[in-house]
This record gives C-alpha cells, sequence and structure tokens, in this order.
C-alpha cells in the first residue's frame, strides 16, 4: 500500500488519506459555507459610519472629492460604492452587500495566500485551507463584510497585495511588476493606514537590498521601484490629503498610547470587548503568531523557542508587526484618536501568522484541535452579528414619525446622529438640523469640528431652534456618549426646557454602539 507523508511529516496509508480528505472536504465546505451566508445577514440598521459613507457615495461623482475632503477619507471605495448603488439601490442590504461580495472574494486569496506561505515548508495545501477557514469564521471580517465601509475592500486588496509582491519576488517581469504598482495604489486610494504597511514593506525591501547579492538587488529594486510608481500615483489626492490631516482628525475620540491602542487591535480582530468568546479568542491570536516565529517541535506535545525565528514566516509577522507598532506610534504621537478597526489593513497577515503558527505542532490532534477551536470561537462570535444593533437609530425615528405634526423640528445633537436617523426619515415632513451649526443632517464636516463646537454658543443656539420652531414641537436627539461634546447636548437640553415643556421619549442604551435619547419640547 502506497504512503504518503501528512501535514506533520508523518507516513499515513492511502485509505486513511482519502477518509481524512473527505471529512476535511465536507468540514471546510461547511465552515466557508456557513462563512459566507453570515457575511450578508445582519439585523442592524446603518449606524454613522455607514450612512455617512452611502451620503457620500451617492453624490453626483464630481462632488464626492470634495465631501471627502471635509470627512478625511481616501475616495476609491465611494466611487466603487457610487456606482454600485447606481445599479442595486440604496436600501441596507444593496449598500452592505458591496462590501459582503469583497469579503467572499477575499476568500480565495486568503486559500492562495496560505498555500504560497505553506509551500516553503511544502504544506502549502493545508496552510491554504486554515487560512481560508480562519478568514471565513472570523468574526472581525464578517463584521465588516456586513457594513457599508472599506475594510472588506482594504482586507482583500491586502491579501492581493502579498501574493503580486510574492510573485514579482520570485520573477519581476514587467506584468507582474504593473500589478505590484496597481495594488499600491489601489491600497493608498482605499485607506491611509495602507501608508504604514507600505512603508514597513519598502523598508525592508531596502534591507534586503543591501544584504543580497548583485543578482538578487537587480530583481528587489525593480520590486520596489513598482512601489514606488503606485506611489506616485497618489501625488494628484496629496493636496486633499494634507488638508484632511491639517484640518479632520479623529476629533470624536483622544489618542491612546500604542499598547493600550494594541490590546484594541487584538480584541478588535477577536470580535468585540463585550463578548466573552473573543477574549477566548485573544489567547490562539496573541500565542501562534509567536510560536510560528520562535517555536520548534521536540515531539508529539513538545515545542521549544528558537529566538533565531523561523525564516519561512519571518517577513510576514515582522510586517504585521512593525506596521502596527508604526501605525500606532504615529497616531499617539500626532494625538489623533484609534479604533481597532482601522488595522484591517494588518488583518491579512495577523490570519497568514496564525496559521503558520499551527505548523510548530507536531501532533495532528493539537493542531488540529486548536484550528476547531479558533474556528468555533470565530463563528460564535459572528453569529452575535446577526442579531446585534449597531444605533438606536430606528427607535429615534419610531419616535419622531409617531409623535411629530408637518412642520416640526428635528435638531441632532451632536450632529455624528444625523446621517443614521435622518435616512430612516424619508418622507416625513419636518424640518432637520444638527448642532452646532444648523447643517443639513446628512454629511458631517470633520474640519476644524473641536474649534466649531467651541465656538457655539448654546443658549444662543438654542433661543434661535425656538424661533426656527415657530410654535412647533423640537425633537432633540441627543447623545451624551460622543467625545467632546460631553455635556453640551445635555445644555442644550436644559437650555430649551426654558422656554417649552419637556417630554423624555427614548433613553440612551449603553449596549449599543449609537445609543441615542429622544427628548420633545412643546411651546408653554
Amino acid at each position: 500500500m502506497s504512503t504518503k507523508k501528512d501535514f506533520s511529516g508523518h507516513p499515513t496509508s492511502a485509505q486513511t488519506r482519502t477518509r481524512l480528505g473527505v471529512v476535511a472536504v465536507i468540514s471546510v465546505a461547511a465552515v466557508v459555507g456557513v462563512g459566507v451566508a453570515l457575511r450578508f445577514l445582519t439585523k442592524s440598521d446603518l449606524w454613522l459610519d455607514e450612512a455617512l459613507s452611502v451620503n457620500i457615495a451617492q453624490l453626483p461623482i464630481k462632488e464626492i472629492p470634495d465631501a471627502l475632503r471635509q470627512d478625511g477619507a481616501p475616495p476609491l471605495f465611494y466611487f466603487l460604492l457610487h456606482f454600485w448603488i447606481k445599479i442595486f439601490g440604496l436600501s441596507d442590504e444593496a449598500v452592505r452587500s458591496f462590501s459582503g461580495l469583497l469579503a467572499v472574494a477575499a476568500l480565495p486569496l486568503a486559500y492562495l495566500a496560505g498555500n504560497r506561505l505553506g509551500g516553503q515548508r511544502n504544506q502549502g495545501r493545508s496552510l491554504g485551507l486554515a487560512a481560508l477557514v480562519v478568514l471565513a469564521s472570523s468574526p472581525f471580517a464578517i463584521r465588516y463584510a456586513t457594513e457599508a465601509r472599506m475594510y472588506s475592500l482594504i482586507i482583500f486588496l491586502v491579501f492581493w497585495a502579498y501574493l503580486a509582491l510574492r510573485r514579482a519576488l520570485e520573477s519581476p517581469s514587467l506584468s507582474r511588476l504593473a500589478v505590484v504598482a496597481l495594488v499600491t495604489a489601489l491600497l493608498l486610494y482605499t485607506q491611509y493606514w495602507s501608508i504604514y504597511l507600505l512603508a514597513v514593506v519598502g523598508i525592508g525591501l531596502i534591507g534586503a537590498i543591501v544584504r543580497s547579492d548583485a543578482v538578487n538587488k537587480n530583481s528587489l529594486r525593480r520590486v520596489l521601484a513598482a512601489i514606488v510608481v503606485g506611489g506616485i500615483v497618489f501625488i494628484p489626492w496629496l493636496p486633499t490629503f494634507f488638508y484632511q490631516l491639517g484640518h479632520t482628525g479623529t476629533p470624536w475620540g483622544e489618542p491612546q498610547v500604542p499598547w493600550s491602542s494594541f490590546a484594541d487591535v487584538v480584541i478588535a480582530f477577536a470580535g468585540s470587548e463585550t463578548h466573552a468568546e473573543a477574549f477566548l479568542l485573544v489567547v490562539p491570536l496573541l500565542l501562534l503568531p509567536l510560536l510560528g516565529l520562535f517555536g520548534k517541535a521536540n515531539g508529539p506535545y513538545e515545542v521549544s523557542l528558537d529566538l533565531r525565528t523561523r525564516p519561512e514566516v519571518r517577513p510576514e509577522t515582522v510586517a504585521l508587526f512593525a506596521t502596527l507598532v508604526l501605525g500606532l506610534t504615529v497616531s499617539w504621537v500626532g494625538g489623533t484618536a484609534f479604533d481597532g478597526r482601522y488595522a484591517a489593513v494588518a488583518f491579512p497577515l495577523m490570519v497568514l501568522v496564525v496559521v503558520f503558527g499551527l505548523t510548530v505542532f507536531a501532533s495532528n490532534q493539537v493542531r488540529y484541535s486548536i484550528l476547531i477551536l479558533v474556528v468555533i470561537l470565530g463563528l460564535w462570535g459572528s453569529v452575535r452579528n446577526v442579531n446585534e444593533q449597531r444605533t438606536q437609530a430606528a427607535e429615534s425615528a419610531a419616535v419622531i414619525r409617531s409623535e411629530s405634526q408637518p412642520g416640526d423640528l428635528v435638531v441632532y445633537c451632536p450632529d455624528q446622529l444625523g446621517p443614521a436617523v435622518s435616512r430612516l426619515l424619508t418622507g416625513v415632513p419636518v424640518r432637520e438640523f444638527t448642532f452646532p451649526r444648523f447643517d443639513n443632517p446628512d454629511l458631517i464636516n470633520w474640519v476644524d469640528y473641536r474649534q466649531r463646537i467651541d465656538n457655539t454658543n448654546i443658549e444662543e443656539f438654542a433661543q434661535t431652534l425656538v424661533k426656527k420652531s415657530k410654535g412647533k414641537a423640537i425633537f432633540l436627539v441627543d447623545s451624551s456618549a460622543y467625545n467632546y461634546v460631553f455635556g453640551r447636548c445635555s445644555a442644550l437640553g436644559a437650555a430649551l426646557a426654558k422656554s417649552a415643556s419637556a417630554e423624555l421619549k427614548q433613553v440612551p442604551s449603553a449596549k449599543v454602539l449609537e445609543g441615542q435619547g429622544v427628548t420633545v419640547f412643546r411651546s408653554l
């Protein structure tokens, strides 16, 4: 009977391989099937970031760059979503399905990336399948597959960039270098955190050039040149980028020290800080990359550490952690806030180094048990995403629909509540304004945001609202959970109560990402 070596290098019979192969195919198909379905299932209404993205994307194509100038994001996702909306419409399911489709498209790329990483150890197919199921079951990937934001696009592009870079390094033909240049430009036009990843890769290539012989130097230089060419394509957007850098930022939050932000990244990749299973998933997400880099199997159940690191996964692991360290440090020094989703550009590398970490175990039982645990914890957290509400926008809209009369006023404090609620008030004959500048609620102007709030006199704002109401009711949709407006919205409510009777209709929920309350003020 013919024998071959299994995932750990141990001989197996043809019959055993066939049986295990059938089980593996069924298991992988089941995980991928569930993961794909979960990428299109959520009951939540669109929250601020999603509603704002949709509102910008549906503008005439020529107006999108100007809208983004005051928003703070690069344009590629919005351009693509613009054309998607033209075809499929503006429903929640339609706008989110674009991200879902991108998230599904990333799955075969994850398999190919894992295959290439494992190919150095003759474990390409096994690591490819492991990367596939880890990504398919990832609560981070599934969450942002169900959100009308650019994070699924950036995950797709990073997997593509990894494959393009590996191919170009093997054989730097003109066509392969052109792909590297293209995907570099696409990354820059999708998310600014791509700058950190590309900087790390560029520095790594420079270091490799210095250490390499004459033959390899030429190949490495050509790949580095392709990345530079991709960066040059970004030059037309630089004036907008520098304006955003100086005037938008992240006024909704405060800067964090890098190690605190790093904890946010890991818990974001594992799911959510409100979910118990996410804290369990953090353990393999932290340990497996370190074991993959430093670990060495001494027996079926024994692993030792080699501080010289394993060369097969060294570039991926260094790129992962160096990107995070660079990005988090720059955010802290620059005084900008951070959210774990910003690190989506590093997430594909996390997937790859996590599955490579499985190879340190000589025992198939241990390896597959850990992989199954990661998948189960991931799907557990992902199923929650189906039913969890991200916003109370629908509750606020329901109150306004049932309680308002034509001509009543709705004011959003802060204006960040406007896009999600206003989207649900289509056809309701009310007048809508935002604090602090009476702007249209569809968009948020982040330019010098804090200064504009500081310069707003709340008493004068309230008096102006009362005059605009002309005796009609005023619905105050407010939240005290937003940074830098602490106390201001409650002060606005108190100022309105001086000239109108107040009736609380809805209380903000601390369990919802975008909790908000509604108070109705009627003339005395």
